[in-house]
């Protein structure tokens, strides 16, 4: 399915390109009225890495910029807690204040019953948004040293017009060198508001789209980022039927047959507490296969669970597993992280592998 590089002749399984920010969590309480933060470090590229690193046991690196300060060396701290490789980190002087560059800041309040979660982001002028082509040895990362996975996303690329082209930049690099690439399209339309709007996303994720191999997504970002339109369905549904994400698939592979594998969370929203959850995943091979349905999943803080699945069927993947069997290590291990607080998971290899195989919330002895 995937021609993917032997382990023994690169030194990272997998690498990301993205932002990593200081995620400050309020907890049960709201952010207007917080008065105490949990910290943790989240970017949704990153999430990706970490997952793979941590819960997993792959070896990974992150590519990403931080202002060296203290607020940049605590996002570093944590992301050596995570197991991540840092040494690809560009680290760009403080000019004391902020006022040229800064690291990204990332409030998000978890949402309860009927008031949804809410994330506020301070990430303007951040040091990760001001690379350029040029400034990432990629001959270095993807050659040299070598790397069997690749993977970044829409929000990066939508962070600015340099980011987009470093995007690129990267994708090439990768496929010059044989590594898989897979993007995340993640449309966020506060980011792309002030460069370009949808147009701009859709001018700058169909350049990029050329060049992967793994793309991931949901209905929405298909649409807003790519512009397939989604028919046939009722407008009064909540959710996507697994079949009118199928057609859309058709469309979507004819047009880009560079796509190995198109993957895709199906959420639908009944509280902020309780969603239904389920995945797709298609591949020129295998066709279209889901994964197991979990209706009335209960939710603990939602952010992060589709970095999550990301990572879970990136690992299937990487391990050469079936199609089916790596959308359900996905879907069992968003499902998971979105059990716990923070954008990262707190989950077990062998806790994904049981819930993915029909395991239950039974206590463990």
């Amino acid at each position: 399915m995937l021609n993917l590089r032997p382990a023994a002749e690169c030194r990272y399984d997998a690498v990301s390109l993205g932002e990593v920010m200081l995620r400050l969590d309020p907890g049960a309480a709201r952010i207007r009225t917080a008065r105490t933060f949990t910290a943790w470090e989240g970017g949704g590229e990153y999430n990706v890495i970490r997952g793979l690193r941590k819960v997993f046991g792959l070896k990974t690196a992150v590519v990403t910029a931080l202002v060296d300060n203290e607020v940049g060396r605590l996002v570093e701290d944590f992301m050596l807690q995570g197991g991540v490789d840092v040494s690809h980190v560009v680290w760009v002087p403080s000019d004391g204040v902020g006022r040229s560059v800064r690291n990204g800041l990332n409030f998000t309040e978890r949402g309860f019953g009927v008031r949804g979660a809410v994330g506020v982001s301070d990430r303007g002028h951040t040091a990760v948004s001001q690379l350029r082509p040029g400034d990432i040895d990629w001959a270095e990362i993807f050659g040299r040293q070598g790397a069997r996975w690749f993977h970044t996303g829409g929000i990066f690329a939508a962070l600015s017009e340099s980011a987009a082209e470093v995007t690129l930049e990267a994708v090439e690099a990768a496929h010059r060198y044989g590594t898989v690439v897979s993007y995340d399209l993640n449309y966020r339309p506060s980011l792309w508001k002030t460069i370009g709007g949808g147009a701009q996303a859709q001018t700058v994720n169909r350049e990029l789209a050329t060049s992967v191999d793994v793309m991931i997504g949901n209905e929405e970002d298909f649409t807003a980022a790519l512009g397939f339109e989604i028919e046939g369905t009722d407008p009064n549904l909540t959710y996507l039927p697994v079949a009118a994400f199928g057609r859309m698939i058709e469309r979507v592979s004819a047009r880009y047959p560079n796509f190995e594998v198109i993957a895709t969370t199906l959420r639908a929203v009944t509280s902020a507490t309780v969603n239904d959850w389920g995945a797709i995943a298609w591949s020129r091979e295998s066709g279209l296969v889901e994964a197991t349905q979990r209706d009335g999943l209960e939710i603990f803080d939602r952010v992060g669970g589709g970095d999550s699945f990301a990572s879970g069927l990136v690992y299937g993947l990487l391990e050469g597993e079936t199609l089916e069997t790596a959308v359900n290590y996905g879907a069992a291990h968003g499902a998971l992280a979105m059990t716990t607080p923070g954008d990262t998971s707190m989950a077990t290899a062998a806790e994904v592998k049981k819930l993915a195989g029909g395991g239950s919330a039974r206590v463990d002895r």
